[in-house]
């Protein structure tokens, strides 16, 4: 995990490589969870009987669910002091190139593409990319821009 303390840190961030998080599984419970709080309960997700005859032969996590492990996974490759404000600004660019398979282990590699000094800290843009353990394509790749506050 790299740790930063101050602004002067943040700007030196520029172009690095953060490392990946632990991998964490997504299992039916989490998926299920995720359809409640978002409202998506289509078959592919939430019936696993139906999926199971479906096009992936099993029910498949949510992208936004696998958007949204992003955040937690991001604290595990870098923190910040308790007291610094970061702001999730948005995102550049998201895609999804590969399911999550129920039962399938996630991690997040992350890496600083770039960081901006602004009036009252710094933007920080980074490239994520969520990987699933043994496939060849990342589940979602996308660009997150976080504004430090100092």
């Amino acid at each position: 995990m790299r740790t930063i303390d101050g602004l002067a840190e943040v700007l030196a961030l520029s172009g690095a490589d953060l490392g990946a998080s632990d991998w964490v599984a997504v299992e039916q419970a989490r998926i299920d969870l995720f359809a409640e709080a978002s409202g998506d309960h289509q078959w592919i997700h939430v019936d696993p009987e139906r999926a199971a005859a479906g096009p992936f032969g099993r029910t498949i996590g949510h992208g936004y669910l696998t958007l949204a492990l992003v955040v937690p996974l991001l604290w595990q490759v870098i923190s910040f002091p308790e007291d610094a404000m970061i702001v999730n600004y948005g995102l550049n660019k998201v895609r999804f190139p590969a399911p999550v398979l129920v039962g399938s282990r996630v991690r997040l590699a992350a890496a600083v593409k770039q960081v901006t000094e602004t009036r009252n800290g710094a933007e920080i843009v980074l490239a994520l990319t969520v990987e699933v353990e043994g496939a060849t394509r990342p589940a979602c790749v996308a660009e997150a821009v976080y504004h430090y506050v100092d």
